[in-house]
C-alpha cells in the first residue's frame, strides 16, 4: 500500500527581527523528523513537527561542536518537555525554549513558529 503525502497550502513561518519569514510548506515537515532551512542572514534553523502537530524551530548549530546538525537529531520528551538530542554528543535541547537539558549554562535560539 502506498500512502500519499499530505497536501496543504499552509506555509511554515518563523518570527525574525523584521517580521515573519516563510520557510517551507507544512507538508515538508514529517512528525518526529527535523528539517534544516537557511535564513536570510545565512544562519540555519532546525524545524520540527511532533506527532501532535506542534511546530518548533531552534538554531541548527550544535553549540558543543559547532556543527550544523541538530535537525538530524532524535526527538523525544523528558518530563513533558519536547527535545531533540544532538546526533554527535547527545546533549538534549528543549524544542520550545532552546535550553540544553544536560547543561543549564547552554542554550540555542528558539523561534516562534506559525502556519499561514
Amino acid at each position: 500500500m502506498t500512502l500519499a503525502l499530505e497536501t496543504t497550502d499552509l506555509k511554515v513561518q518563523l518570527r525574525l527581527d523584521d517580521g515573519w519569514f516563510t520557510v517551507c510548506d507544512l507538508s515538508h515537515l514529517l512528525p518526529g523528523r527535523g528539517v534544516a532551512a537557511l535564513l536570510p542572514d545565512g544562519r540555519q534553523v532546525a524545524l520540527f513537527r511532533d506527532r501532535a502537530g506542534e511546530l518548533y524551530a531552534i538554531d541548527n548549530r550544535d553549540p558543543f561542536t559547532g556543527a550544523a546538525v541538530l535537525s538530524r537529531g532524535l526527538t523525544g520528551t523528558h518530563q513533558g518537555r519536547p527535545f531533540v538530542a544532538s546526533p554527535l554528543l547527545k546533549q538534549r535541547f528543549d524544542l520550545a525554549s532552546g535550553q540544553c537539558l544536560d547543561d543549564e549554562a547552554v542554550r540555542v535560539t528558539a523561534y516562534e513558529v506559525r502556519t499561514a
